[in-house]
């Protein structure tokens, strides 16, 4: 039913596929419209908006100490004394179990 297509990216001028992987996926997720931007593009403009919320401002981040191994850990939000913090090597291990 599907086939691979040839794009081109609104944001860079390139041509980019368009998979019939992607079209699957577009089409279970009820996309209507293909994409407008290469998968780079797109990647660019998603950090963009996640890193700076979409205003061009980095993200703040907070040091703390990790409750378990105390090794300093930088976290996105202001840490308080009523609830532990943990690097990101100690809070993976904890959610891994």
């Amino acid at each position: 039913m599907y086939q691979d297509k040839t794009l081109n990216c609104r944001e860079c001028g390139r041509d980019f596929v368009f998979s019939v992987s992607e079209q699957e996926f577009y089409a279970e997720k009820g996309f209507e419209n293909e994409p407008a931007r290469c998968p780079e593009c797109r990647a660019a403009r998603k950090a963009a908006h996640r890193g700076g919320r979409g205003h061009g401002r980095e993200r703040q981040m907070y040091q703390a100490v990790c409750a378990k191994c105390g090794k300093t850990a930088e976290v996105p939000f202001k840490p308080t004394s009523d609830r532990p913090v943990y690097c990101k090597d100690c809070y993976s291990r904890m959610n891994n179990y």
